[in-house]
């Protein structure tokens, strides 16, 4: 009757979801949707999935403008091609979002 043991990681479910995501970019809206459902149940909870959904979002707009910022030389230019690549990540991540919600509400976690 110890402390439960925790299932699950973010950085597993980023990977899961990635791997499906190029898998399965082919199917409109469930490729998105079952790359979340995934990953959600390898996150193994919800707190879990929604980090595992926003981190790579944010990693991705801080990578983009520091690039954009090395390229050009001009960090106002790399600040807005940052915040251009975060809110295209943000208006294409509605399935994936859905399916780790429901998949990391969905985890069997054993016991009462």
């Amino acid at each position: 009757m110890g402390q439960p043991t925790k299932h699950g990681s973010v950085v597993s479910a980023m990977a899961w979801m990635f791997l499906l995501e190029i898998l399965l970019f082919w199917i409109p809206f469930a490729g998105s949707a079952i790359a979340g459902f995934v990953g959600g149940k390898k996150a193994g909870d919800l707190g879990n999935a929604m980090v595992a959904v926003f981190l790579p979002i944010v990693v991705f707009s801080v990578l983009l403008g520091l690039m954009a910022t090395a390229v050009l030389g001009i960090p106002l230019v790399g600040a807005f091609a940052g915040l251009g690549g975060f809110m295209f990540a943000v208006t294409h991540v509605g399935p994936l979002l859905l399916g780790a919600a429901v998949g990391g509400l969905t985890v069997d976690r054993g016991g009462l």
